[in-house]
């Protein structure tokens, strides 16, 4: 009886010592399932990345406000500044983003390659030549369009397409023409409108026969240097740096590369989209639409406080606010029939010029949409 009654007092103890360590099943460490109270809800994290381009503010604009957006429905939470941050969506957390400042649409493809990214905020044509060389991505939806042009020294006798066309012809050596990515669109698309005027392009400075010389000048914070250090005799890029070279007194808008010949061909002319890894898409769909409802909302604000938008664009960047203002760019989210159609331009562009040697080479965009697109977190 003795032994009996040790044992029942013994299996009680430890029946009160296992209740005590899991705590009765309440406020447990397990991370699995639903959380509820103040426990934490486990949420991934994405790594994405961005340009500084006003292209891209309505990102950049989520960044700056943070918690001040709180009543817009998507916003984020800063958690180390410009770097890490918390994406809430509906009052509840939805993902962590670590952030990262690519210099280009080239070094953004590249990071999608090396899959550093899940997100990246890049130019269509990057990310196109990304999908042409395999890399395992898609674009989600356009952040803008237009908000591109040629830029000369302020004072230059070149103030227009056709003077410029005057201009390369009459040189007795290759014009200098810079730009800041070798996939940007306002590279391809001045590309593309020297091919249609029938003037000859290289990249090769010892090809005295060309009429453009293309300089690769690595990234857009080089712009303003080789256009007052007389390295180029002008270049082509992305707002807000017409803007400001324009601002400065250091350079003159030659022409918005939306007017280029022929008439309307590039109007509304595609350039910087947001675009996710395949393994993102199929691993982080909600996160995803989180994220896309944090750009469409951002965009239409930035296009409804088109001041509030330079400021913060400005300070931001390190720019004069009255460069950002100058800025005309459309802030959308929707890939409509006519974004989609300019994409198609640029696809058959490129082709024609023999840009691609990939799964979009000798395609139209009919064939390539399954490789390209994938609108599911914006329609």
């Amino acid at each position: 009886m003795k032994k009996r009654g040790f044992l029942s007092i013994l299996t009680i103890l430890l029946l009160v010592f296992a209740l005590a360590v899991t705590g009765c099943g309440n406020g447990s460490a397990d991370t699995s399932g639903d959380k509820s109270g103040d426990q934490a809800k486990e949420v991934p994290t994405l790594n994405i990345s961005y340009i500084f381009t006003n292209h891209q503010t309505p990102f950049v604009v989520a960044m700056y406000q943070g918690e001040k957006f709180k009543d817009k429905g998507a916003y984020l939470k800063e958690v180390v500044p410009k770097e890490k941050f918390e994406l809430y969506s509906d009052g509840a957390m939805v993902c962590k983003l670590n952030v990262i400042a690519a210099k280009s649409g080239s070094e953004t493809a590249t990071l999608f390659a090396q899959e550093h990214i899940d997100v990246g905020l890049a130019s269509v044509t990057a990310i196109m030549t990304a999908v042409d060389r395999g890399t395992p991505i898609k674009i989600l939806s356009p952040i803008q369009t237009e908000g591109m042009a040629l830029v000369f020294p302020q004072g230059s006798e070149v103030k227009d397409w056709a003077a410029f066309e005057k201009y390369v012809k009459s040189s007795k050596q290759p014009v200098k023409i810079g730009y800041h990515s070798p996939t940007s669109a306002p590279k391809i698309v001045f590309e593309a409108a020297l091919f249609d005027a029938g003037l000859k392009i290289t990249q090769d400075a010892n090809d005295t026969s060309a009429d453009v010389l293309l300089v690769d000048l690595k990234e857009t914070s080089n712009l303003m240097p080789a256009l007052t250090g007389k390295q180029v005799d002008g270049w082509v890029g992305p707002s807000p740096f017409p803007e400001v070279a324009l601002t400065e007194g250091v350079g003159q808008v030659v022409t918005q590369l939306r007017d280029l010949p022929p008439e309307g061909k590039w109007h509304d002319t595609p350039c910087c989209v947001v675009a996710a890894s395949d393994k993102a898409i199929a691993s982080y769909p909600e996160e995803l639409k989180a994220l896309l409802k944090l750009v469409a909302q951002n965009g239409d604000w930035c296009n409804q406080h088109l001041e509030e938008a330079a400021a913060i664009t400005a300070d931001w960047i390190g720019i004069s606010k009255e460069a950002a203002e100058k800025s005309n760019l459309k802030y959308t989210t929707e890939p409509s029939e006519s974004w989609q159609g300019a994409v198609g331009v640029y696809l058959k562009t490129l082709d024609k010029m023999n840009k691609f040697d990939g799964q979009l080479k000798g395609k139209d965009l009919k064939e390539v949409e399954a490789p390209l697109f994938d609108f599911q977190f914006v329609k």
